[in-house]
């Protein structure tokens, strides 16, 4: 974790020179940035402020991976290790699928957060959105987003430009994907669900305007959704996530789902919003530089759960081992007087448990 860090910091100040130096100058830096193509590097030069915010949302995405992940056998830890933007997966699994939406989703969040905030010279708010007459629920609205509610509205605030998070992230990561084969469709494939699921995401919101409290006109705009809702909604996919394969077509390789029709033909193709994978994956039981797995011996379990975090899935029947620890925490605080606060430092004894 601190490893990624430090990574993400010497980033960051990369970026913040790049800003204070001439374009020709920033070109010259952004060619210092580990792990780029030229395309890249190119949307570097040119809007240094935006790459901030994706950098940004790249490890928002790192972080989301490894909270929906934190007790199950593989955890997203390691994910990120190669670079500032590099997420090194050599099975096309499952979980390399969440990878790259997470990552995808994160980038454009993170823009489009900027945006909003005026960090980008590049966009704003979005126009589409801009404050207009006062109308009645319905229209290009959705009133539903009003719960039905008959009060005049008008458009107001400051609107999430999404299209141009969604467009400068679909830019900038799609740009690695250079082979042509099936793993760059899958990759290409899990990253439009990651930029596009945040803009269905995207919720409504309203201020009430009149006297005393009184709802005689809202004013709304479009917002972001919480980034943790984006990780749930992909943690569903993922457990939903398509097994496909890359076959040849008119047009060159194309995906289509495994399972094949009563006839044997592969005619189905995944929806849009769907995760897809094109192998197995690993148990994550052992450890194999391989495969990119770290394996789960030393990791902290549940002796009580029934969950993927329990000691008898995380450890994959290996055992686990008991250790007895004690803790002082300060209980029975009590203000005197004086109002300085003194607290008692109670004992506190329990079990941790790891896997063998």
């Amino acid at each position: 974790m601190w490893k990624n860090r430090n990574k993400f910091l010497i980033f960051l100040l990369w970026i913040m020179e790049i800003r204070l130096v001439s374009s020709f100058t920033s070109a010259i830096l952004c060619s210092r940035i580990p792990g780029l193509t030229p395309q890249q590097r190119q949307l570097c030069s040119e809007s240094p402020d935006a790459l901030i915010a994706l950098g940004e949302g790249h490890q928002m995405g790192a972080y989301e991976c490894q909270y929906q992940f934190r007790g199950h056998r593989w955890n997203c830890s390691q994910v990120w290790q190669e670079g500032v933007f590099a997420h090194v997966m050599f099975v096309g699994s499952r979980e390399a699928a969440f990878t790259y939406a997470i990552a995808s989703a994160g980038a454009a969040h993170s823009v489009t957060a900027a945006c909003a905030r005026g960090n980008i010279s590049l966009c704003g708010c979005d126009m589409r959105h801009k404050p207009t007459s006062a109308r009645r629920a319905g229209g290009d609205f959705d009133a539903s987003d009003l719960q039905s509610d008959t009060q005049p509205w008008k458009w107001g605030g400051c609107s999430a430009d999404v299209d141009f998070g969604m467009k400068f992230a679909r830019k900038f990561l799609d740009a690695r994907e250079i082979e042509g084969d099936a793993r760059t469709l899958m990759n290409l494939h899990n990253n439009r669900a990651g930029r596009k699921l945040v803009k269905n995401l995207l919720r409504t919101e309203c201020k009430c305007h009149g006297v005393s409290g009184s709802c005689v006109m809202k004013t709304c705009w479009k917002s972001l959704p919480t980034f943790r809702q984006i990780g749930e909604v992909l943690m569903r996919k993922y457990n939903k996530a398509k097994h496909v394969q890359a076959i040849k077509g008119k047009h060159g390789l194309k995906l289509v789902l495994s399972k094949k029709n009563r006839f044997g033909k592969q005619v189905h193709v995944p929806k849009r919003m769907e995760l897809v994978y094109l192998q197995a994956s690993p148990n994550y039981c052992e450890r194999n530089v391989q495969l990119g797995t770290l394996g789960t011996a030393g990791r902290f379990c549940n002796r009580t759960s029934n969950g993927p975090e329990s000691c008898d899935l995380l450890c994959c029947g290996r055992g686990y081992n008991t250790r007895q620890v004690r803790r002082g925490n300060r209980c029975r605080c009590r203000v005197n007087c004086c109002y300085n606060v003194t607290c008692d430092v109670c004992e506190e004894s329990y079990e941790e448990f790891t896997c063998k």
